[in-house]
């Protein structure tokens, strides 16, 4: 009878859930409770086939246009069809699967087979009062051309690459570089079990009957249940103490690895994602950077949690995302301050002295000022995880943005640095030991000494301080062993990966002592790193490189599909001395991405260098048809009119690429060079003065104007330019 009972149930949870059907049926009978959870969370609605029931956007017939672009959402026997316009051409399109649920829904049209691309307008699924229910272009301000590499059938728009890993169990791209096609398979539709504790075959065999009695869920990787993390330890507050402490056995966070597989802006290594595979195994992560981050290490473009969570203090004391967040409704336990106090205490927290604001208000919630929000793809409201106190007295001097100007957008930062130190009633602020981290991010470099010092830091985030040896090519031409030693046997990993990244600050002979040891490295990604600053270090035949480069090339392969990573698998190739498949991974990646103009001026340089001029000339002329707008394709072009002696068509190639970057100190300083080779000195020496000021007198520029000043006897001009350096160096 008991058989009989779970047949029928099993059958109307599948009526019920079909997103269940594919891969989570055998979890239902003993973790029901579990899965009930997670149909109310945004992984079980992260992709589905399009249907009535899971389709939220208005397909009545409605027309929605946006610049030069038209586009009618209607049904058609009884799929969901899309017709649009787009410079002057139109076509129908199916809508095949939606893709998430709120605040937007996407939605994924096969351009060809077994290759789906993320249609350019999204259905607003916030309520109508909120501004929703309504269609939008994903790209507001912007009238996005075929040509473009933003265009949504271009490779920056492709689900099979960008998007399918994370919205999937057990996705694999299968990605063939061959025939440049995908042949994408996964093993349940949307994001359920299997993401988080891996396929688990033989779970149902182990587990006893009186388990499945009790319920016991496991927790992500196959960690504790809830219940027995408690009875090992939990945060308590002890008298006195403002912040909870843990007490317990030692923490094993190492579940967070496959939070931050999805929840993260990183580099595939492998192709599909392991849950039970540690992180650094699969992706190469994004540091803290400009322009992805503000200077102090808020998030500023679509970076996701990773690199803000790592930052804070939270993190540093063994907090983990379970301690917010339900495993399995992913939604926060606790909804209101109610959360924070679970570890701060409310006598001291939860006070008007701390609030200054009403505290049942908006103004009055923790996460209001140490959580700001950052609205990405139109609607989707994200809050920053580095926890930060509200430093406005830092938002002139950084450009940094803060929580009390966010409010109080009529009012200046100093006006709210002011209120601040008042209510701080003279209390020093905190963190102000990362001053100096502020102005290596805002600045890009710092004076080696501060920049060294940085690194040593340890009051600083693990992250922050990785982030700082990754800049460090800006502040310093070359490393020895000895300051980079400390670093390789470093026991943080993000240390170790950063170092590697920087092997080419070292000379060959430096590489070859213990910046070579990382080959050996625990982590894929810190090995296939510092095997690519080792293409040229005699290491072909010993087993750890040959090892690290096989997983580098199969990383770039997992990738190709866009030009980033065809033309990073060239330039292996290309130190290795593989010309054929030098040849191969750069034109692979003009095919397939042939709005990324790197691949045409990388090809055009190995022709080259090959003497290959009239090769040369096409693959130039080919990227520039593709791209007439790309500033570096021009200064590529007037470098190979200047070889041909073709200095006047030269110079109009050079003048358009400084038209287009007009920051770029080399385009403008070779356009001068080839005006004082054709006799044009004077006219030189002229738009020099003129432009100086917008390069911020530059060294290089301005020893060329005292150069051109010299060779004209302008003894006017040269007293100018010879003024100009002795200030700069004074400055």
């Amino acid at each position: 009878m008991m058989k009989y009972f779970l047949f029928i149930y099993l059958v109307l949870t599948t009526l019920l859930f079909p997103s269940l059907a594919a891969g989570n049926t055998n979890c239902v009978s003993c973790h029901e409770q579990a899965v009930s959870d997670w149909q109310q969370s945004d992984h079980a609605k992260a992709m589905d086939v399009a249907s009535p029931k899971t389709v939220l956007g208005d397909f009545s017939g409605v027309e929605v246009s946006h610049y030069t672009q038209m586009a009618k959402f209607y049904r058609r026997e009884q799929k969901f069809r899309i017709t649009f316009t787009e410079a002057d051409n139109t076509k129908d399109y199916e809508v095949k699967y939606t893709f998430g649920h709120y605040p937007l829904q996407q939605y994924l049209i096969e351009t060809s087979e077994g290759k789906l691309q993320v249609f350019p307008f999204a259905w607003d699924a916030r309520r109508r009062e909120e501004g929703g229910q309504n269609w939008y272009p994903l790209y507001a301000q912007e009238d996005i051309q075929p040509n473009d590499r933003l265009h949504w059938q271009q490779p920056l728009q492709n689900w099979n690459g960008m998007c399918a890993d994370c919205h999937s169990d057990g996705l694999i791209r299968n990605y063939s570089v061959k025939t440049n096609q995908f042949d994408t398979s996964w093993d349940n539709i949307n994001v359920g079990c299997q993401s988080c504790h891996g396929k688990m075959d033989d779970h149902g065999k182990k587990a006893s009957s009186s388990e499945a009695e009790s319920g016991k869920a496991l927790v992500i990787n196959n960690a504790l249940s809830v219940d027995e993390q408690k009875a090992l330890g939990q945060w308590l507050l002890g008298e006195g103490e403002k912040i909870a402490s843990w007490h317990g056995a030692p923490r094993d966070n190492q579940f967070m690895d496959t939070c931050f597989a999805c929840h993260s802006l990183r580099t595939p290594i492998t192709d599909g994602i392991d849950p039970n595979a540690a992180f650094l195994d699969q992706f190469v992560p994004f540091l803290l950077a400009p322009p992805l981050y503000h200077a102090d290490g808020q998030i500023k473009e679509e970076v996701y949690v990773y690199g803000s969570f790592l930052q804070s203090k939270m993190y540093a004391a063994g907090v983990n995302c379970l301690d917010c967040h339900d495993p399995h409704t992913m939604k926060v336990k606790v909804q209101g301050n109610g959360l924070c106090l679970q570890c701060h205490s409310s006598e001291e927290y939860q006070q008007d002295a701390h609030i200054r604001h009403e505290i049942n208000s908006e103004a009055g919630q923790c996460v209001s000022c140490h959580m700001p929000e950052t609205t990405y793809m139109g609607v989707d409201a994200r809050r920053d995880h580095s926890f930060k106190v509200p430093r406005p007295d830092l938002s002139a001097k950084y450009n940094t943005p803060n929580s009390c100007n966010g409010c109080h957008t009529s009012q200046s930062s100093s006006w709210a640095a002011e209120s601040i130190t008042e209510w701080r009633d003279g209390a020093a602020l905190p963190d102000a030991s990362q001053e100096d981290f502020l102005a290596l991010m805002h600045n890009g470099s710092l004076p080696i000494g501060r920049h060294f010092s940085l690194i040593k830091n340890e009051e600083i985030s693990v992250i922050g301080r990785a982030s700082a040896i990754a800049m460090l090519p800006n502040s310093v031409q070359q490393l020895s062993n000895n300051e980079v030693a400390p670093w390789v046997n470093s026991q943080h990993d993000l240390i170790r990966l950063a170092v590697a990244g920087i092997g080419q600050l070292l000379p060959v002979e430096e590489r070859l002592k213990s910046y070579k040891r990382l080959l050996e490295d625990k982590y894929k990604a810190v090995r296939l790193t510092a095997a690519n600053h080792l293409l040229d270090a005699g290491l072909q035949n010993q087993a750890a490189f040959k090892q690290a480069l096989d997983t580098l090339l199969k990383a770039n392969e997992v990738s190709m599909w866009r030009g980033e990573s065809a033309l990073n698998q060239s330039m292996v190739y290309l130190q290795l001395g593989r010309l054929q498949e030098t040849l191969d991974s750069l034109r692979h990646g003009i095919a397939v991405d042939p709005y990324f103009e790197p691949n045409y001026v990388n090809l055009a340089d190995v022709y080259r260098n090959l003497g290959q001029g009239e090769k040369e000339a096409q693959t130039l002329a080919q990227g520039l048809d593709k791209n007439p707008t790309s500033a570096v394709l021009h200064y590529a072009h007037g470098m190979h009119l200047i070889r041909q002696q073709k200095k006047s068509d030269a110079i109009k190639a050079l003048q358009q690429a400084v038209k287009l970057a007009p920051e770029n100190v080399q385009y403008v300083y070779v356009y001068f060079l080839a005006l004082d080779s054709v006799e044009q000195t004077k006219k030189a020496l002229r738009e020099l003065k003129l432009a100086l000021r917008r390069y911020h007198y530059h060294p290089q520029l301005l020893q060329l104007g005292s150069n051109f000043a010299r060779k004209m006897n302008d003894a006017k001009a040269l007293t100018y330019f010879q003024n100009a350096q002795r200030k700069t160096a004074n400055e």
